[in-house]
């Protein structure tokens, strides 16, 4: 049973001095209209930052908080012990086995399970730690994926095909419309791309090995920090019925191969404005 000082989150960043209480009200509203941790609206939102939503988390839960993680070294065996996608989905990262106990960083308390599911599967008692969301996955990257993460600042599209000529004729045409433009030959690839270069668009085709553009689409579904981001599918094979499906899973929009230069630049723009007004189309 998780410990809890008694107190809500935001009655703590109220006695802060962080939020107040007419805030705190609106935001539980708007997390809870849009089903998301309340924690995470607060923190995307920019009213509270990254470290004040981890100490208060600490506080609230009576944990241990911890930083700068991604500057340790970490042995592959304990590594082993969290796929990256596990990790990814679930924001939690193995710092540590003393003893019988695993030691683990959290940036959501509220939700232990897959943590205590993984100390237990190994015969381990887990020993939790608070870190903030961005320590967490720059951990990650550096550790799991072996890239550095960025913070994307020019209006970045990610192009997810193995055809090399598609990559480049839509990397060409949107480069020249003003776009920073990243490619990736697979959809594994792309995953790698999405968690550690955060695109604020992503094109992909349906087609290709390993991962293919809808495996492609739900491992990043399954991650709170990329789901909401708006995904184009392009292939040159898909009936009425077919498109009609990959919308109704939550594709952002579909174009048909072979690609048109206008289409594709009114859709990306399309999908920027709903990314630039968070994600709500009114």
């Amino acid at each position: 049973m998780k410990k809890n000082n008694g107190k809500k989150l935001g009655e703590i960043l109220i006695d802060k001095g962080i939020l107040s209480p007419l805030s705190v009200d609106r935001m539980l509203d708007i997390s809870r209209k849009h089903n998301k941790r309340f924690g995470m609206t607060l923190e995307d939102s920019g009213l509270v930052t990254g470290e004040e939503l981890a100490e208060a988390l600490a506080e609230q839960f009576l944990l241990p908080m911890i930083r700068d993680i991604s500057t340790n070294n970490y042995p592959r065996k304990l590594l082993a012990l969290i796929t990256p996608e596990v990790a990814t989905q679930n924001l939690i990262f193995p710092l540590n086995i003393d003893g019988n106990s695993l030691e683990m960083a959290l940036a959501d308390p509220t939700d232990m399970k897959i943590a205590e599911n993984v100390a237990a599967n190994n015969n381990l008692k887990l020993v939790p730690f608070i870190a903030t969301r961005k320590d967490i996955h720059k951990a990650i990257c550096r550790h799991y994926l072996g890239r550095e993460d960025e913070e994307a600042t020019d209006r970045t599209v990610l192009v997810v095909d193995d055809d090399f000529f598609i990559c480049k004729m839509v990397s060409d045409i949107l480069t020249a419309e003003g776009y920073r433009v990243l490619t990736s030959k697979d959809g594994m690839e792309g995953f790698k791309e999405v968690i550690a270069r955060k695109p604020h668009v992503i094109i992909t085709d349906k087609v290709m090995p390993k991962f293919d553009g809808f495996a492609f689409f739900n491992s990043l579904k399954a991650i709170p920090e990329t789901r909401g981001v708006p995904v184009i599918l392009i292939s040159a094979k898909m009936t009425v019925e077919e498109e009609a499906a990959a919308l109704g899973m939550g594709f952002f929009d579909f174009i048909p191969k072979p690609l048109n230069a206008l289409t594709l630049v009114t859709r990306v723009k399309r999908a920027f404005w709903f990314h630039d007004h968070k994600y709500r189309m009114f």
